[in-house]
C-alpha cells in the first residue's frame, strides 16, 4: 500500500524524500536551524522545490551554513556568490544571509544556542517574526517564519491523512 502524503507533495522524488525525512521533524541543531532560516528566506516568492533543487549549491556558497563563516562574508564574497547560477541570485536575499548570520550569533551568545531561543516560540510565528525583526534579522516575516517553524518541527502541520501526521492523545 502506498503511503499517503500531504497534498502539497508532488511526485518529484526530491520532494517526497524531503517530506518523509525532514519536513516537520524537530530540529535542535543550530547549524541546521541556520540553514533552514536562510533557505526559507531564499524561497520567498518561489517554490520550495526550486530551493530544494539548489540546496547543495547553497551549502557550498554559504560555507556549509556555518553562521560564523557567513557573518564574515565581505562585499567581494557577496559579489562572487551573486555570480553563482546554482542559487537564487537576489542581492537582497544574499545580503540578508550575512546580516542574519551576524544576528544569529548574537542570539546564540545571549541564549546559549539558537535552539534555546527558538523553541520558546513553538507555534507562535507572528511572535517569532516580530522578535527576529527586532533583533535585526531580514526576510523573516510571519509567512516565512511559519514555513520555517513547519520545516523545523515547531508546528505539526502534516495533514490528517498523511502517514507523518501525529495524532494527539485525547
Amino acid at each position: 500500500m502506498e503511503k499517503r502524503r500531504c497534498a502539497w507533495v508532488t511526485d518529484d522524488p526530491l520532494y517526497v524524500l524531503y517530506h518523509d525525512r525532514e519536513w516537520g521533524v524537530p530540529v535542535h541543531d543550530d547549524r541546521r536551524l541556520f540553514e533552514f532560516l536562510i533557505l526559507e528566506g531564499a524561497q520567498a516568492g518561489l517554490s520550495w522545490l526550486t530551493i530544494l533543487r539548489k540546496r547543495e549549491n547553497y551549502r557550498k556558497a554559504f560555507a556549509g551554513f556555518d553562521p560564523r563563516k557567513v557573518a564574515r562574508f565581505d562585499e567581494r564574497k557577496i559579489r562572487m556568490i551573486l555570480k553563482d547560477e546554482g542559487i537564487v541570485r537576489n542581492r537582497l536575499k544574499v545580503r540578508s544571509a550575512v546580516v542574519n548570520a551576524k544576528a544569529f550569533l548574537k542570539v546564540q551568545a545571549e541564549f546559549g544556542s539558537f535552539d534555546a531561543y527558538l523553541w520558546r516560540f513553538a507555534g507562535k510565528a507572528p511572535g517569532l517574526s516580530r522578535d527576529l525583526l527586532s533583533r535585526g534579522f531580514k526576510f523573516v516575516g510571519p509567512t516565512i517564519c511559519y514555513a520555517f517553524q513547519q520545516a523545523c518541527g515547531l508546528v505539526q502541520d502534516h495533514e490528517p491523512k498523511c502517514h507523518k501526521h501525529v495524532r494527539m492523545a485525547t
